[in-house]
């Protein structure tokens, strides 16, 4: 008997599907690339898989629509939103505000797509910011990658560091002390939604009161 025949063999049905994925994700690769190459920035139509070795997990349709509407009646036609940790946001935040600037401040740098909008972030070092963005920010819209006290508080600093106005935050419902205390936000009534359902209950928390989601 070979050694080989204790090895696992995939079935050609499996290889087939496999090599598809494969071929999908390198062709997406190299539609981002030509768009940062031809015009430096990133097209609204590219959508980004999530990475949950990250704890990525994007928001459904529904929810980017109300957050990105709300985003936008708070900063005005030439506001600044800021984006934190919460990338799936940003193409629909940029379509509506027109002449708003926007700034995704998020760890994966598949997003420096994005070009000048992007800011690599990491919560680990929460004020690694350029100066000239203190309190520079109409509205903070933010999420957390992890549900931990130390993420929590972390990511405030940066809030804080940013906001000149509304904060509207997006994590767990086991934050919300913590979150009230940080940076002054209580539970509203929209309750953010994700395309893969988390297990986790989770809510949105504002500094100014609950908003309209129609």
């Amino acid at each position: 008997m070979c050694e080989d025949d204790d090895v696992p063999q995939l079935s050609e049905a499996t290889m087939l599907a496999l090599q598809e994925f494969c071929q999908e994700r390198e062709a997406k690769k190299l539609l981002v690339q030509e768009a940062i190459n031809e015009t430096g920035n990133l097209s609204n139509n590219i959508i980004f898989e999530e990475n949950w070795q990250l704890s990525q997990f994007w928001y459904d349709d529904a929810t980017i629509d109300v957050l990105s509407r709300e985003a936008c009646r708070l900063a005005g036609e030439d506001g600044r939103i800021a984006l934190i940790s919460c990338p799936s946001l940003y193409p629909s935040v940029k379509k509506r505000a027109a002449q708003a600037k926007v700034l995704l401040l998020e760890f994966d740098r598949r997003f420096e797509a994005h070009g000048d909008d992007f800011c690599f972030y990491d919560y680990n070092t929460p004020l690694e910011l350029p100066e000239d963005w203190a309190g520079s920010c109409d509205v903070v819209v933010a999420d957390p990658p992890f549900l931990s006290a130390e993420c929590l508080a972390k990511t405030a600093r940066t809030i804080r560091f940013l906001a000149r106005g509304s904060v509207v935050l997006c994590t767990g419902a086991v934050m919300a002390d913590l979150a009230e205390r940080l940076l002054g936000v209580k539970k509203c009534d929209f309750e953010p939604r994700h395309r893969n359902n988390l297990a986790n209950d989770f809510f949105c928390f504002t500094n100014y009161g609950c908003f309209l989601t129609s």
